[in-house]
């Protein structure tokens, strides 16, 4: 089943076909934006969007997310960057990347044995509403094998256990290789070691069934409930060494109540879990996140 490309996905596809995204944090101080923006209009850059926040205005961090068209970008942008670099980037002490928006980050998604929050991200996926490349589902299980191959992505089942988990992540490796930009955890029960997370720093976006800090670690929905709580909720974070402890991309929440058991809740969140990855997920691959920290500044 191929990827569904509607009429109004190439527009936008051709007019992203220049353009490309600048992620900038640094120290805070007067005219970082005047500088930015006088760089690129000197090398012929149209700016078409641009965000920005101060983390304490007071003596803190400058972010930006700024959006520009660049004709012919193939040959402009290296020397581009290189200009950029030793103009402006040196002098305000800024940790910067430029992303193509016409190159799509490539993702493997990792999975057991509940295939909602995964089928959230193949429909968006297949619909063009995800502006990413699914080049693989890895899963300790089998479960989803016929599934995922009714899309035409590759599946690999790596069983895990307690005696073999450092086998198996060597394998896990192996196979994501350099082809992937990016690891989704649509509800993958198993603890990634610190030695697998150090390969892809804030590029492991996990799925935590509960409104964190509330809940870490297992049964969270049965946690809640033996608390009473009247909201559940789902986060989406960066994996960290610390358990369920990386920067928060995106939460959201629902009522409940007295009346309802666990399973009702573990219903009613996987709704929610299935949004709130999707967002973030979606954000990160229009690279709409910085860093710092444990934050997230999301300009969505």
């Amino acid at each position: 089943m191929n990827r569904v490309i509607t009429p109004s996905q190439r527009k936008l596809d051709k007019q992203q076909s220049n353009r490309a995204r600048m992620l900038i944090s640094c120290p805070d101080q007067p005219g970082i934006v005047a500088a930015v923006s006088r760089f690129l209009h000197e090398h012929g850059a149209n700016i078409v969007q641009s965000d920005q926040y101060t983390m304490d205005p007071s003596g803190g961090m400058f972010f930006i997310r700024i959006e520009f068209d660049l004709n012919e970008i193939e040959r402009r942008l290296e020397p581009l960057e290189l200009d950029f670099q030793e103009v402006v980037a040196d002098k305000f002490q800024m940790e910067w990347s430029i992303h193509r928006a016409a190159v799509k980050k490539k993702l493997a998604v990792f999975v057991s044995k509940e295939d909602h929050c995964l089928l959230e991200l193949l429909w968006q996926w297949q619909a063009g509403d995800l502006d990413a490349d699914i080049e693989m589902v890895v899963s300790n299980h089998p479960d989803m094998k016929e599934l995922v191959e009714s899309f035409e992505i590759p599946y690999h089942h790596i069983p895990v256990t307690k005696e073999t988990k450092a086998e198996a992540e060597q394998k896990q490796l192996e196979v994501i290789g350099d082809k992937v930009d990016a690891i989704v955890l649509a509800r993958y029960m198993q603890i990634l070691s610190p030695k697998f997370v150090e390969h892809y720093p804030n590029r492991v976006i996990n799925i935590h069934h509960s409104f964190l800090p509330a809940f870490i670690g297992g049964k969270p929905y049965a946690q809640a409930h033996n608390r009473g709580v009247k909201i559940i909720g789902a986060t989406a974070h960066y994996v960290t060494e610390e358990l369920d402890g990386g920067p928060i991309i995106e939460q959201d929440v629902q009522r409940v109540s007295h009346r309802d058991n666990v399973e009702d809740l573990k219903r009613i969140g996987r709704h929610i879990e299935r949004v709130v990855l999707a967002r973030a997920v979606a954000w990160h691959v229009e690279d709409r996140i910085l860093v710092h920290n444990n934050k997230t500044v999301v300009f969505n």
